[in-house]
């Protein structure tokens, strides 16, 4: 009987996007801590949406590739925009603040799960036993991290539930990048997202953080990893997950979101002393377990593992 691995018969290029977009946003859970430092959540935010709109669209522009949306996909890049950058910073930056960076890459980690849940619920899409299994022990993973004394929370619930929305947002965000992916470039598509989301975060700014921002002594460090967190995170990585998007699709895109723990956990032991402990470890190690379980499918050939298309049967199909 063969078996055919995960990623045997992938074009090269869709799955060194998708691992670069994992490295940096892994990375970001760090850099996040570095900026925190000096400003607040959504100060952060800001800053690093200006700076990658307006790397990206002076790239657009002195290249002559920048393409004007449609009329008709006014409401799907204004949806995009509510799901990320929007809904998901606003889960992810006030949710890494209240837990470790370790813990908030194993939470978004579960992205692949929640995806599978919410197309059985919403979309009656078959659900396979393993999926379920995985879902179990993932879960079960992610308990092990945060409880310690039998049933003591080890984390913040208000960090964790944070979290929880910036997952579910990323749902929304790939199911609607899917159709977009197809009309326009990836650079265009995350240039427009980043220009709405600016106008999406400027009135929290100044209602909550402005004034303390004036008054606050800006490290070096935190402009720097402001900075890291724009080119990075709020541009290469959501160019290379949209080109990713586009050939892989969106369950299969978003099965690489297990690496973000795994990243994370080495990037912050080595960057900001984070400690990874026996139980963490274990946690780790569950939680990425569960996840490739529930994306184990037997085929009818006898081979155990799903095979994802190439990028040529992938437009073939399309065609």
């Amino acid at each position: 009987m063969s078996k055919t691995s995960v990623f045997s018969r992938t074009s090269v290029f869709p799955v060194v996007y998708i691992v670069m977009s994992m490295v940096f946003w892994a990375l970001s859970f760090v850099w996040i801590k570095v900026a925190y430092q000096s400003f607040d959540p959504i100060t952060t935010v800001l800053f690093r949406l200006i700076i990658s709109a307006g790397l990206l669209f002076g790239f657009l522009t002195i290249t002559n590739r920048l393409k004007a949306i449609k009329k008709e996909d006014y409401k799907p890049i204004l949806m995009l925009s509510f799901f990320e950058p929007f809904l998901y910073f606003m889960g992810e930056s006030f949710g890494v603040k209240l837990v470790s960076s370790t813990l908030a890459a194993v939470i978004v980690s579960t992205i692949p799960l929640f995806a599978t849940l919410f197309a059985f619920l919403f979309l009656k899409e078959k659900v396979t036993p393993l999926a379920v299994l995985g879902i179990v022990i993932s879960f079960f993973g992610v308990g092990i991290m945060i409880f310690e004394n039998g049933f003591e929370l080890n984390a913040s619930l208000l960090g964790i539930l944070l979290m929880l929305v910036a997952v579910l947002s990323t749902i929304g965000y790939s199911l609607t990048l899917k159709n977009l992916s197809q009309k326009y470039s990836a650079i265009n598509i995350v240039a427009y997202q980043n220009f709405i989301g600016i106008f999406m975060f400027a009135p929290f700014f100044f209602i909550w953080e402005y004034k303390g921002l004036i008054n606050t002594n800006i490290t070096g460090d935190s402009w720097i990893a402001v900075f890291q967190l724009a080119v990075f995170a709020s541009s290469l990585a959501f160019i290379f997950f949209t080109k990713a998007i586009k050939f892989l699709g969106v369950a299969k895109t978003n099965m690489f979101t297990n690496l973000i723990p795994v990243f994370t956990a080495l990037f912050a032991w080595w960057i900001i002393g984070d400690a990874i402990d026996t139980q963490k470890a274990m946690g780790i190690a569950t939680v990425v377990m569960g996840l490739f379980v529930s994306q184990i499918k037997k085929r009818n050939n006898g081979a155990r593992f799903r095979k994802i298309p190439t990028v040529s049967q992938q437009q073939s199909q399309g065609e």
